[in-house]
């Protein structure tokens, strides 16, 4: 570990004579020596005395492992000159903060880029620019495709995680500022958010604010904004570290920019997911306890891959690693794939007495293997309790969720609601709008690692409903704790299939044998998700006012198409 020179702020001019700050910190060669180091540049919005250390060390850690260390605020914020408009200037600032980093006292000339989040799209946009220096990046926790992996999931607006965010930018735009009575009027609302305006996706409070939100509620899907705001990446190629955790909203960008890069990339891609929620990244993730395997060690981790990739020092072992890395819940231990699964799924068939909205033992999940009399998959379990009947003999029956927009189905946990993570959810899927789907006890372990899918065969009674789909571990003692889980926003009048397909989180755990697997539906997830009144209108247009009760018919049995696919990978 190497001495580190006092703090320094460094200033520098962008291409259009905007002045970035920025906080530098220069480790000091061992005496006598004339060594040079590497940048570690972090370009973040929220002040960069933060340095994000909620989630990874100080910045005079990394610089005392021999690197000048450079924390800079993006254009207007902090101390930085210009106008901050969401992610709008971080390909022309970043490329020159990266050619001016490159060139400080004692830089090799070489940069690479760290940080979670926001301050993992700037390194992103900056790799767009593709500056000679940029050699790595490590990004973390980051959404890559805006539309559908920051503003909204299967076509639904992530309502409570987007407010929120709207409400701490614009605040600190009014505190810069010095405008004292809008940053308490917008901390205010964003300690109690406003949820049920006359236009709940249009709140009051962001009127007359210049807010991303606005594009987020009013941009469809084909909109040029959304091209303006996400990294271009298709001439890009550096080796990359990739971070997501399993209960943070940005893991299926995360996996979304693993996959894309690694497949046609000539470096080395890693990609590492952790039990946990955008932050903290800690061993406990809600209610949940995931052991001491699941303490934070990316700190360790970025300085193993910059040493190897920017100084040569174990890159060798590095390559030689197998690139995913996953947390897998419940065996509470690390687990390395050399691709990511996207086959060897294990199907589930729902089946009901028409009764799972009222008795949790009346909706079952039946295993493909089990109908078949195939007793030799791992994830086997006894045959559910249906008296005198094969699986293949049980009449199609109905389950049936009525939505209530006065009392829709809460959020509670998952990657999408705050506070995320892992909770026990048993009062929840008590609600009478909430459908459980229930295996017996497991006769034998049960591994899921990917992407599952929840199939269901559905009808609606109005042109556009929303389906909510958790998957969860109930243990011993029937507590009941969310693994991953799905929401999908659907217009009946355009997607008028029989079968409705939704894709759940990215996850890995292990069920062990007595425990079972629930999968709960509803039709709402609250305020994780807005309301969906049912009309099919424009959020924009959309008032609370006009919320209609909307039922929602599930056809179930073995010929109905309604299943639950869970991928397996057995590296």
């Amino acid at each position: 570990m190497l001495s580190v020179q006092a703090r320094q702020t460094y200033s520098m001019r962008t291409r259009d004579g905007v002045r970035l700050d920025a906080d530098v910190y220069f480790p000091v060669p061992v005496a006598g020596g004339a060594e040079r180091f590497p940048v570690l540049l972090m370009r973040q919005p929220y002040g960069r005395a933060i340095a994000s250390t909620i989630v990874y060390a100080h910045p005079r850690w990394y610089a005392a492992h021999g690197y000048i260390v450079v924390i800079q605020d993006v254009r207007g914020r902090g101390t930085s000159e210009g106008e901050f408009d969401l992610f709008m200037h971080e390909v022309a600032d970043g490329k020159d903060t990266v050619d001016w980093a490159a060139g400080l006292p004692g830089c090799d000339g070489q940069v690479a880029m760290y940080g979670f989040s926001y301050q993992g799209m700037t390194q992103l946009h900056a790799a767009q620019a593709r500056p000679a220096a940029l050699k790595t990046i490590a990004p973390a926790m980051t959404g890559y495709h805006v539309y559908e992996d920051w503003a909204t999931e299967n076509g639904a607006l992530c309502f409570q995680l987007g407010l929120m965010w709207a409400l701490q930018l614009a605040a600190e735009t009014a505190r810069i500022k010095g405008d004292v009575a809008e940053f308490q009027r917008l901390r205010k609302a964003a300690d109690c958010l406003p949820l049920t305006d006359a236009v709940p996706a249009c709140p009051s409070v962001l009127e007359g604010v210049d807010s991303f939100f606005h594009q987020w509620v009013s941009c469809a899907s084909g909109h040029e904004y959304w091209q303006k705001v996400t990294p271009q990446l298709g001439k890009v190629d550096l080796p990359m570290l990739h971070i997501g955790g399993c209960f943070d909203p940005y893991l299926r960008g995360d996996l979304r920019l693993y996959q894309e890069m690694a497949a046609r990339s000539r470096h080395c891609h890693h990609f590492w997911v952790g039990p946990w929620a955008h932050i903290p990244w800690s061993r406990k993730v809600g209610q949940v306890d995931f052991g001491l395997e699941a303490i934070s060690m990316v700190d360790q981790l970025q300085i193993q891959w910059f040493d190897a990739v920017l100084k040569a020092k174990g890159a060798a072992t590095m390559m030689a690693q197998k690139p995913i890395n996953l947390f897998e819940m419940g065996r509470n231990q690390w687990r390395k794939l050399s691709t990511w699964p996207d086959s060897n799924e294990l199907t589930y068939h729902l089946q009901s007495e028409g009764l799972s909205h009222i008795r949790e033992n009346s909706g079952v999940l039946v295993s493909l293997s089990e109908a078949s009399g195939d007793s030799t998959s791992e994830a086997s379990v006894p045959k559910a309790s249906v008296p005198e009947l094969s699986i293949s003999e049980v009449p199609a029956v109905t389950d049936t969720i009525v939505h209530d927009p006065w009392n829709p189905a809460p959020a509670l946990g998952g990657h999408s609601a705050i506070p995320a993570g892992s909770f026990e959810r048993s009062a929840v899927d008590a609600r009478g709008d909430v459908l459980t789907y229930t295996t017996e006890p497991l006769a034998g372990p049960l591994q899921v690692v990917g992407v599952p899918k929840v199939v269901v065969a559905i009808a609606s009674s109005h042109p556009s409903y929303d389906l909510c789909a958790v998957l969860s571990r109930v243990d011993v003692q029937g507590k009941v704790y969310n693994l991953t889980q799905g929401y999908r926003r659907v217009n009946a009048e355009i997607d008028q299939s029989q079968l409705l397909t939704l894709p759940l989180h990215p996850t890995c755990f292990r069920l062990t044998p007595g425990e079972r697997l629930r999968l709960s539906l509803s039709a709402a997830c609250f305020p994780a998700y807005p309301i969906n009144p049912g009309t099919g209108i424009p959020l924009t247009e959309s008032q609370l006012i006009d919320a209609q009760i909307i039922t929602l018919t599930l056809a179930l049995g073995e010929n109905s198409g309604s299943v639950v696919k869970l991928p397996q990978a057995w590296d």
